[in-house]
């Protein structure tokens, strides 16, 4: 049986990596097999082109074809040989986090993204999205508070992040059946409460 693919979305501070960590125990105590991977990366070249991507200054068009270039190479070597073997994979960011940040944040067009995504994808897509909502000065604040040196999507301005938000609660709008939007100011508990009753939907 195919296993299932679960991406974690939503903007620098909502806390992603906290609840893809505690998501990936939460399958495994379900007896699931689970990969755990990130976008951009999840491959030894993924990781290379990662480190580009969020250092180096380039043009737009180009940071996109490297993000497209990083996931072609994440759904050949990683993604879809895990679900065929009946594994569960959760990411930190696909796609959708393409829209939302070249597209929605730095203004590439969606059409030049939906492009790429047809031919990188096809018709793939995550079987569940959960985009971790926040308000943007809540998300800088605790950017803020973690000490770590930012990076080159961190250090954008809120109204950039404004415009990455306002893309991700587009999307869920549009596809409600595959993107779930969490309440990340909720407390961790009521968030794992939420989390925990839509994984059961698609067990």
């Amino acid at each position: 049986m195919r296993g299932k693919f679960i991406t974690l979305e939503g903007i620098d501070g909502a806390g992603k990596s906290t609840h893809h960590a505690w998501l990936t125990g939460f399958l495994k105590s379900l007896g699931k097999e689970v990969v755990a991977t990130r976008e951009p990366g999840g491959t030894p070249l993924g990781e290379k082109l990662r480190t580009l991507i969020l250092s180096e200054p380039m043009h737009l068009e180009t940071e996109a074809l490297l993000m497209f270039a990083a996931r072609r190479e994440h759904l050949d070597k990683l993604i879809i040989p895990a679900l065929t073997e009946g594994k569960w994979v959760v990411s930190d960011r696909f796609t959708d986090a393409t829209h939302a940040y070249q597209g929605g944040g730095r203004g590439l067009k969606h059409e030049k993204i939906a492009i790429l995504e047809k031919w990188v994808q096809e018709s793939f897509q995550p079987d569940l999205t959960l985009v971790f909502d926040l308000p943007t000065n809540i998300a800088c604040e605790r950017l803020a508070r973690t000490g770590n040196a930012p990076d080159r999507f961190e250090r954008e301005t809120s109204e950039f992040f404004d415009r990455v938000r306002d893309a991700y609660l587009q999307r869920a709008n549009a596809e409600p059946h595959r993107i779930k939007i969490i309440d990340a100011a909720d407390s961790m508990d009521c968030i794992k409460k939420k989390l925990e009753e839509i994984i059961i939907t698609i067990c």
